[in-house]
């Protein structure tokens, strides 16, 4: 026996120690972010009860949301749910299959020489502030949207995603120009992920597709996706979670303070992060600061719930 065989007298000695040192360390960091998470939402929690006991409205259903009154609190999560999830659902609906395609393109079509440089530029992205993004949205994009909008407007109003607003599209401020914004600040978060995910699939994968004389894109349909599809969906949800969090880009873009209508894209509002930040310099007292606390608590249990799901769909594809 050599001494460094994990056999010998010497190495069984030393490993049980060595293992329990690091299997304390290794649990010490994994429960850090569990006991963190745990101590954020009881914070938010018991921040929240005090006004939700004093509120006068319902919190799940009411459209308003009014703390102007410490006496008299009246708040509602409704709009601002409304405004959240079809802003951040409709940038998902955008940015994932250009991200995938990009993706795609990067790992499977793209000289070797072009990638890299390619994949840079995307991810460049990922470090534009978001006041960039909420001035670049309002002012460049919203003017050349207003057409699109007016278009979509007239020819599918009937149904209900572009249906009528509540503020004037001339001004680009709805939850359209929102979305799209946040379709490109999501972009390179999903196409990063995507990108590593498309690159892991095993070359024995690939060639028996080939060996089968299937083309590139029967490759990548056989292959590739069905390999990268939980990864790709664990993407989505790290861009939805992004998007329903940005504050400062739809405080900018959906500055209107129209109530929402019936779940129009051509709404203006506001979303929870954006609701939150707009009335931050009035947190001053103890209930109409716990009135807001209680929308983030709100946001912080959509979160939960959106990347439960997501994680129950890609555990359920993976298994499939």
């Amino acid at each position: 026996m050599t001494p460094g065989h994990p056999s010998t007298p010497l190495a069984n000695s030393r490993s049980p120690r060595g293992e329990r040192l690091f299997r304390a360390a290794a649990v010490s960091a994994g429960s850090t972010v569990v006991v963190a998470i745990a101590l954020i939402a009881i914070f938010l929690l018991v921040r929240a009860v005090p006004s939700l006991l004093a509120n006068d409205a319902n919190f799940f259903t009411s459209p308003d949301f009014r703390t102007n009154d410490p006496d008299h609190l009246s708040f509602g999560i409704r709009d601002l749910l409304m405004v959240t999830v079809l802003s951040s659902v409709f940038a998902l609906t955008l940015a994932v299959p250009i991200s995938v395609g990009i993706a795609i393109f990067l790992t499977q079509y793209a000289p070797r020489r072009l990638t890299r440089p390619f994949a840079v530029v995307i991810d460049l992205l990922a470090a534009v502030p978001s006041i960039i993004f909420g001035l670049w949205g309002i002012f460049v994009l919203a003017p050349m949207l207003v057409p699109i909008m007016r278009f979509l407007r007239s020819h599918l109003g009937w149904l209900f995603l572009f249906h009528k607003g509540n503020v004037s599209l001339a001004g680009g401020g709805t939850i359209f120009t929102a979305g799209i914004v946040l379709a490109v600040m999501i972009l390179p978060i999903i196409t990063s992920v995507s990108r590593e995910v498309f690159r892991q699939t095993p070359f024995a994968h690939i060639e028996a597709a080939q060996a089968l004389g299937a083309t590139r894109w029967e490759v990548v349909r056989m292959a590739v996706l069905p390999y990268g599809r939980s990864g790709v969906i664990a993407a989505a949800m790290l861009g939805l979670g992004r998007a329903l969090g940005e504050t400062v880009a739809m405080l900018i873009i959906l500055r209107a303070a129209a109530k929402p209508g019936n779940w129009s894209l051509f709404d203006g509002g506001y979303t929870f992060a954006s609701k939150i930040a707009s009335a931050a310099a009035e947190f001053s007292a103890p209930l109409p600061t716990g009135a807001y606390i209680a929308a983030g608590f709100a946001l912080f249990a959509l979160t939960f719930i959106v990347n439960a799901a997501a994680r129950a769909v890609a555990g359920g594809k993976v298994n499939g």
